[in-house]
């Protein structure tokens, strides 16, 4: 609630687009693949929330770790100019004797409290942390998500371990955290791989590959289960081992037997198998394992990150930036087709990279969010989701390593819009701060009454300060039908009017009445004055609010 609502300001779209493209008001705009933010996270995740409450499906956040370590690109430390104006002004001068670790948590839990708000109903978050404060962070997430919307702490290997650390223990692993919004959620898995099967017989079962015929328990434990296994075109017998018997009854191995699912070798050397079916696999998915190691993922250590970002710049720029392998494996984990994916400690730039390569992967056409506090944002993050963008469109991706971008030789139109945390929404005085613009203005209303996105797709919004009434024949400004202008749009029967020009005082009258062609149940109309009776808006449900002392925070 103290957090103030600020606006978004555009400031270009990358590559540059010919006058009058992507310009429409939505964050994400038509033909965009995303949207980078420079500006305080905690700031840009409220502005965020008239468009965005409950619709991004996969959250990745890699906040400072807090390990007290000052020398990386971003302050670790928890000291920055943003975070301690944040603590001095919410928890006050009590701020000052809070340990590191409290600070970490003030810092945290006002953000964490509004991803929950942006995350979808089935979404997931993810959230890489060390042993410095996996500890806090699980019990302020079991407060936020729920603990029973734990999913598991991920372990990923992010450095080799001949590196030593305090106390000659190198800490070679770190965390991704992770929750559902609801329990009912899971993930998407990996797919099985099926080369192995075959059906050399014709078997009209189908596809088939040969399995172990024993199972691991020992000759005392399962006496029944040890027994000779006699082929009854060779008369061979086959004994199972001391420690591993056979792993059926005998009246049921003779049944698979006379069925053919048994092949015996064609030596004494050899070990009977069994006929493993394709069709008897009860899912054709594999579950993520909560070890995320290269040799089951390909998932890679710091270090790839350090090589990818320094071949993308030709210099090194920033200190141990995530792998591409690591987010591609845990963003494909939670999402898919348009899916919007949310970053808000954005770093380098990694989470967009993942998405665009993960969409060249499967065709998806997920969106993603950025959003950095700190100066870099352009120079670095944007930067590099701009060359990497320009190097998959210009299909150049051939001519690199694999392992650093993907090879895909089609040709793509990909773009995104960069954006500066603007002004806030109200004066400090608590009055309307009408230099931001009617469109967010009205965005913010509609916001606070519906908890639902505004559609904008009526009016041509080249001025923030007019609207103007698109037509299927012409665009041209309509200054006397103020209801039309001043229309909102209707919400569970309730109609919503903002009666507002910036340099002229409204009045809510029957001259304004008489132009609304909207009929509803209720209406709630914003204006400067109202000289309507109290008894004829109780007749007629109308309920006035008084700009701006009336409009209602969030």
């Amino acid at each position: 609630m103290d957090v103030p609502f600020r606006v978004l300001e555009h400031q270009y779209t990358e590559p540059p687009t010919p006058e009058g493209e992507l310009q429409d008001s939505h964050l994400i705009k038509n033909g965009s693949n995303g949207a980078i933010i420079h500006g305080d996270n905690l700031e840009a995740l409220k502005a965020l929330l008239p468009e965005y409450e409950g619709r991004i499906k996969c959250i990745y956040i890699d906040p400072p770790y807090n390990t007290g370590n000052e020398s990386w690109v971003y302050n670790d430390n928890v000291n920055d100019p943003k975070i301690n104006k944040w603590l001095g002004q919410v928890v006050g001068r009590e701020a000052e004797d809070l340990t590191r670790h409290d600070k970490w948590l003030c810092m945290m839990y006002p953000r964490l409290k509004l991803l929950h708000k942006l995350l979808s109903e089935d979404g997931i978050i993810f959230i890489s942390i060390d042993d410095s404060e996996i500890n806090n962070l699980k019990l302020i997430c079991d407060e936020i998500f729920g603990s029973r919307n734990f999913i598991t702490s991920l372990v990923w290997r992010r450095r080799t371990s001949s590196q030593l650390s305090q106390n000659n223990v190198s800490v070679d692993h770190e965390y991704v955290v992770s929750y559902f919004k609801n329990n009912y959620t899971v993930f998407n898995g990996t797919k099985k791989d099926y080369k192995n099967y075959s059906n050399p017989d014709n078997d009209p079962k189908g596809l088939w590959t040969l399995g172990d015929l024993t199972v691991g328990m020992t000759k005392d434990q399962r006496p029944n289960q040890f027994y000779d296994l006699v082929d009854p075109n060779t008369g061979i017998a086959y004994k199972p081992s001391e420690k591993r018997v056979w792993t059926y009854f005998p009246e049921t191995m003779d049944e698979k037997i006379k069925a053919g699912q048994v092949v015996f070798p064609k030596s004494e050397k050899g070990k009977p198998m069994y006929k493993r079916y394709l069709c008897d696999l009860r899912t054709d998915i594999n579950p993520l394992s909560s070890w995320l190691s290269n040799d089951a993922y390909g998932i890679g250590l710091n270090s790839e990150g350090t090589k990818i970002i320094q071949s993308i710049f030709d210099r090194k720029v920033f200190d141990y930036p995530k792998p591409i392998s690591l987010l591609t494996t845990i963003i494909s984990q939670a999402s898919s087709g348009n899916d919007i994916i949310l970053d808000s400690f954005a770093g380098s730039g990694t989470t967009a990279h993942a998405v665009l390569n993960l969409n060249k992967q499967d065709g998806g056409n997920r969106k993603f969010i950025l959003v950095e506090m700190e100066d870099y944002a352009e120079t670095i993050t944007a930067e590099r989701v701009k060359r990497v963008m320009k190097r998959m469109s210009e299909s150049e991706l051939k001519n690199e390593q694999n392992s650093l971008y993907l090879d895909n030789q089609t040709n793509t139109n990909l773009a995104f819009d960069y954006y500066e945390l603007g002004e806030p929404l109200f004066l400090e005085d608590g009055n309307l701060n009408e230099s931001v613009g009617i469109v967010k203005i009205r965005s913010y209303i509609w916001y606070t009454e519906t908890q639902q996105s505004l559609n904008h797709d009526l009016f041509d919004l080249h001025d923030k300060d007019d609207l103007k009434i698109n037509t299927n024949k012409d665009k041209q400004t309509n200054h006397q039908n103020y209801s039309l202008d001043s229309f909102l749009g209707k919400h569970n029967d309730t109609a919503y009017y903002f009666h507002y020009l910036k340099d002229e005082v409204t009045t809510l009258n029957h001259a304004f009445l008489s132009t609304m062609k909207t009929k509803a149940e209720q209406y709630v109309i914003y204006a400067d004055n109202c000289v309507l009776t109290k008894a004829f808006m109780t007749k007629h449900h109308i309920i006035f609010k008084k700009i701006p002392r009336d409009i209602t925070r969030f």
